[in-house]
């Protein structure tokens, strides 16, 4: 009897501290994320696909290939997002790809894993209008660095029922 009291009380303790343990994990997450400003993002469509697989190869007039391939449920999301002059999306990933076009303004994307952070720009009605986040984890942030209002529509397929965007931790490369 002794014996088994002494085992609930350890393993009481050990719940507990798993729990403070999970819970501070958690608040250091969202402490050292980093919130957007002066930006929103609208969902105005969505859909849920089974296993999508597409293979398209044209050889006209020059050769080109698609191949889309997925394996369980995934959701498609169209977004419509504004930024303000001086707006940003704070550091950010997904878990699945994005593929961006800007429709008005220009934007600039830093990427969480260069350490020289680089400013890649993207203007609306330009032949660089448009770009892809890769998405799975990649940390990127998005800034409208000019004095007028810019938007983009995004396309992204993830995970279904998976979280479409995840706050990032700023990675320290950028003196913004």
């Amino acid at each position: 009897m002794r014996r088994m009291s002494r085992w609930f009380t350890r393993s009481r303790l050990v719940l507990a501290t798993a729990i403070v343990v999970l819970g501070l994990a958690a608040y250091t997450g969202n402490v050292l994320a980093t919130a957007g400003t002066g930006f929103t993002g609208t969902t105005i469509a969505k859909a849920t696909f089974g296993n999508l697989f597409s293979f398209v190869h044209d050889k006209t007039p020059q050769s080109w290939n698609e191949i889309i391939w997925t394996h369980g449920n995934t959701d498609m999301y169209v977004q419509q997002n504004t930024w303000q002059p001086g707006g940003t999306t704070g550091w950010h990933t997904h878990p699945g790809p994005s593929f961006i076009v800007v429709t008005q303004g220009s934007l600039t994307v830093y990427e969480g894993n260069d350490p020289t952070c680089t400013p890649h720009v993207y203007t609306a009605n330009t032949a660089n209008n448009s770009f892809v986040d890769i998405g799975g984890g990649a940390v990127h942030l998005v800034r409208n660095e000019t004095d007028a209002v810019a938007q983009a529509i995004a396309v992204q397929l993830t995970p279904a029922g998976a979280t479409r965007r995840e706050d990032a931790a700023d990675p320290g490369h950028c003196s913004f």
